[in-house]
């Protein structure tokens, strides 16, 4: 399709090029659709240019030049210099490698992406930056989310967003995070682990939604990686590179990193052209098959709300593209599993507790694997109702967001713990682990002992 003066018309226009939009640009194509895909700025979208792949990317750098230094125990006595502009640059190629790799999959299934802005004129049709307008059968929109800014410490200067955390071509010598979710913590202990002097700034506590057990090993980690937590505490002002908080205390820092949360993008977008919805918090509100309010128009990712995680993107983008092509699709997943890259990472799928829930744990002090590796902090911890039927998993482990995936794939089937107590998991892993605590729970530990069972459970 090739935009004109006059209006085009397509079966399915997307808005948004990032995880949730690209997957249901080629989901539909795939289906038959006509697709158009418009997006802004890069395909990829956050997850792939400024968020879930850049930090991984730098944790996976951070460590190495980390392990370089830190392997005495192995008899590794070495000494090692970080170059932040080739960091950088290796950071921004994986990027654009992958948007590269987007852009492939999108024209070799026909879909045709329009770079620049689009704003809803009606439930049929978009105004588009270059001046014309593209009518459409469907629409999903796919626009994703934004850093939330703090009042008082508005992006611009040495006070940036977590983007552009992830895409400094230096080391500061000294960084402050407001905030103490997983974006900070990660940030955190990345930057720790390459020499920088990190302060986290927690309102209440470092990932306070999370089990307390699990990040009691992340903060101690944390400390010992020289990162400082000021827990109870909140930014009052800041001049220079210097950050006042509530509890009296100064922190120099060079760089300030605002991380308190994201809001969904739909500024600007026309919504009110159409008969889409949005809750109290400004996400578009959508049934189980990711229908809005107008009966033209999908949505999917961050723009729909919580959890706003890019794998949920993933799975929404096909299901709203097979319904777009009038299929009957629903989001109906039991489990969207999470994992948080710290260190050590902690995943989680599936519920811990609730009325019935019983759980067991297996400490990778006991694991071989862990203990050859000298990573013993941590355990796999197993949920399970009175039927023995699997309701959760919480890994707290290296590779955790590997392993996670068997968990979530054995709610989703309603595996027993039998299931996963009688597979056979290759020795020696990680992931025997998760064997390990499936034994327990049914009373037949072999590798930790709880004292004599007695063919009883054994619990927490």
């Amino acid at each position: 399709m090739v935009m004109g003066s006059l209006p085009e018309q397509v079966d399915l226009a997307v808005v948004g090029g990032g995880v949730g939009g690209y997957v249901s640009a080629i989901r539909a194509s795939q289906l038959g659709l006509s697709v158009a895909l418009i997006e802004k700025e890069k395909l990829g979208g956050h997850c792939l240019n400024y968020a879930c792949i850049p930090s991984k990317t730098l944790i996976h750098v951070a460590d190495l030049f980390y392990n370089a230094q830190h392997s005495q125990q192995f008899g590794i006595n070495a000494t090692a210099t970080i170059d932040a502009k080739k960091m950088y640059d290796w950071r921004m190629s994986v990027s654009r490698k992958l948007e590269d790799g987007v852009g492939f999959l999108l024209k070799s299934n026909e879909v045709e992406v329009v770079k620049g802005q689009a704003v809803f004129l009606s439930s049929k049709e978009l105004q588009l930056t270059n001046g014309t307008s593209l009518e459409f059968k469907k629409a999903i929109i796919a626009t994703g989310s934004e850093p939330v800014a703090l009042i008082g410490f508005e992006f611009g200067g040495n006070i940036i967003d977590y983007k552009a955390a992830l895409s400094l071509d230096r080391l500061p010598k000294t960084m402050a995070i407001i905030g103490a979710g997983y974006v900070a913590v990660e940030t955190a202990t990345l930057y720790a682990k390459l020499g920088v002097k990190v302060h986290v700034i927690a309102r209440s506590d470092v990932l306070s939604r999370f089990d307390p057990e699990a990040t009691a090993l992340v903060k101690k980690r944390m400390e010992e990686l020289g990162v400082v937590i000021h827990k109870g505490a909140h930014p009052t002002a800041h001049s220079n590179s210097a950050l006042t908080l509530s509890n009296g205390e100064s922190i120099e820092a060079e760089i300030t990193v605002v991380a308190v949360g994201l809001s969904p993008y739909t500024r600007g977008l026309g919504l009110e052209n159409t008969k889409v919805q949005t809750d109290e918090k400004g996400f578009i509100t959508v049934d189980n098959s990711l229908r809005t309010a107008d009966e033209n128009i999908l949505a999917v990712g961050d723009v729909i709300g919580e959890p706003m995680l890019a794998h949920k993107a993933i799975r929404q983008g096909v299901i709203a593209a097979e319904v777009a092509a009038g299929r009957n699709s629903g989001f109906d997943n039991v489990v969207i599993p999470s994992v948080i890259f710290s260190d050590p990472e902690i995943a989680i799928a599936g519920t811990m507790d609730g009325e019935g829930i019983k759980t067991t744990k297996f400490p990778l002090t006991a694991l071989g694997r862990a203990i050859a590796l000298n990573r013993t902090g941590g355990f796999m911890k197993i949920a399970y109702g009175n039927d023995n039927v699997v309701k959760g998993v919480e890994i707290v482990s290296d590779d955790a967001n590997s392993m996670i995936a068997e968990a979530a794939l054995a709610i989703e089937m309603g595996a027993s713990l039998e299931d996963i107590a009688d597979t056979i998991h290759p020795h020696p892993t990680y992931s025997e682990g998760i064997q390990e605590a499936a034994e327990a729970a049914l009373g037949r530990p072999i590798h930790f002992f709880y004292g004599k069972q007695g063919g009883r459970r054994v619990e927490e």
